[in-house]
């Protein structure tokens, strides 16, 4: 801890800024892993699998009881919509199923780009930080007394390196982190389209039934 404090303020100003991103970036990963993997995340295949046995034994209210129960995942909040208007027409349950996408999509993909923004703001004020360490430095080495040159170069120097270190290390776990989160988002995207169309055919076939 004390190397990493001395590390820090080594780094000069421009370490704070750096730090704000690590917060913030902290901050969106973790609220977007909790509201993707245990929120909006669901076994699709299995859900869908209970949901087609009870709509094909035309016990639509108990498959509805089963979306309530997952209520707050994506995919069951979408069958949910089409499962509502299972006595209308085809095109009030693929207007429902729709309207219900247009809602959840945008959720689940928000914010997800922005670890990614954060990381990158993150290295390059590291950069910005080194480009002003290196100016330091080479002030010392024109305009400081030579009794003290060597002192005023190293400070130069270690705002340089450090900044551009602590940028690194802010943004290679932010951006790790939003490849996951990214992958888990489409996941959850592909799922809702796919059986969404499922449902939508499936309750088609059965208003053509009768």
């Amino acid at each position: 801890m004390d190397n990493f404090a001395g590390f820090y303020q080594e780094g000069g100003n421009f370490m704070h800024p750096i730090a704000l991103c690590a917060v913030l970036g902290a901050g969106i990963m973790v609220e977007r892993f909790i509201f993707l993997f245990f929120r909006f995340n669901i076994n699709g295949a299995q859900f869908f699998n209970q949901i087609q046995k009870l709509v094909m034994a035309n016990n639509i209210d108990r498959a509805i009881k089963l979306c309530n129960a997952a209520d707050k995942a994506a995919l069951a909040r979408v069958i949910k919509a089409g499962l509502t208007r299972a006595n209308k027409t085809e095109a009030d349950i693929s207007a429902a199923i729709e309207e219900s996408m247009l809602e959840v999509t945008p959720q689940i993909n928000k914010r997800v780009m922005m670890i990614a923004a954060v990381a990158n703001v993150a290295t390059l004020l590291g950069l910005l930080g080194t480009i002003f360490g290196m100016i330091e430095a080479f002030n010392a080495v024109a305009t400081v007394a030579a009794d003290q040159r060597s002192q005023a170069l190293a400070k130069g120097i270690s705002i340089a390196i450090n900044t551009t270190g602590f940028g690194l290390m802010v943004a290679i776990p932010l951006l790790a982190s939003q490849i996951f989160i990214a992958n888990l988002a489409k996941k959850i995207n592909d799922e809702v389209d796919l059986y969404a169309v499922k449902l939508e055919n499936l309750l088609a076939a059965r208003v053509r039934q009768g």
